[in-house]
This record gives C-alpha cells, sequence and structure tokens, in this order.
C-alpha cells in the first residue's frame, strides 16, 4: 500500500448526532470509504466499516464499552485503536478516523491527496510498529 504523503486533511460533515442512537453504529459510504460511525455517548467512533476476519459490517455489531462486537463471528474490535482483541496474537486491525461534533453535527477527518482523491489512510498496524519503534528509542 502506497501512503501519500502530500496531502491535507478535511472535515466532512456526516449527519445529525441525534440520527446515530446512543450505543449503535450506522454505516456510511465516502468517496469508495465504507465507514462506521458509533455513538458511545460521550464521543462518536469511526472505523472501516469491515470486519478483518470475514468482512462483517462493523455498524451492525453490538457496542461494549469501547469496544464493538461483529455481528459474524463475535471477533471484538477496540473502536479508539482499530485493534482486534479476541485474537492479539494475529494482530489485525481495522482503520479508525477522527471524528468531531460541531453544532450537533457529526464530522469525519479524511485525508485528501493533492489530486482531490481520498488518500490511503495509514493501516493501524503501521500506526502500531511506528509507536512502539519509538517507545523503543527513548528506553
Amino acid at each position: 500500500m502506497n501512503y501519500n504523503h502530500s496531502q491535507t486533511k478535511r472535515w466532512v460533515r456526516l449527519t445529525q448526532a441525534e440520527n446515530i442512537p446512543l450505543r449503535e453504529g450506522r454505516a456510511v459510504r465516502i468517496a469508495g470509504l465504507d465507514i462506521a460511525i458509533f455513538n458511545l455517548g460521550d464521543r462518536f467512533l469511526a472505523v472501516e466499516n469491515k470486519c478483518p476476519h470475514r468482512g462483517g459490517p462493523l455498524a451492525d455489531g453490538i457496542i461494549s464499552g469501547r469496544t464493538v462486537v461483529c455481528p459474524l463471528h463475535a471477533w471484538k474490535i477496540d473502536l479508539e485503536s482499530g485493534q482486534v482483541t479476541t485474537r492479539p496474537e494475529e494482530n489485525p486491525c481495522v482503520k479508525t478516523f477522527p471524528t468531531a461534533v460541531s453544532d450537533g453535527v457529526v464530522m469525519l477527518e479524511l485525508s485528501v491527496a493533492e489530486d482531490h482523491q481520498i488518500a490511503l489512510q495509514p493501516s493501524c498496524a503501521s500506526t502500531a510498529t511506528q509507536t512502539l519503534s519509538a517507545m523503543s528509542a527513548t528506553d
């Protein structure tokens, strides 16, 4: 996967916050990306809407704390990190997206390349590796 470093961040309006019920998820499609957005009560979290196991629709899953349980085979995904918590030995993950609420509207931040295409987001595995590398360098 090529990650385009010549990009800017762009906030995209999704929906009124009231349209996503408490402790539920909704699927949205933006520029070819399938994203699941979840209302945790005190915040909204967004991840790619595809379980790394068999592609189950995470927006249809059950929220448990800060995780969602995939409706197909019960894999648990941490909505903050994107990491699968039920299979840590395999290190699978989903991409996460920053969210915000402005004037009652749920917003999603996307990386946009210079050619105005949605840039590929870095995978959570590469983000975790970068974090671990940075931590090792300080030890």
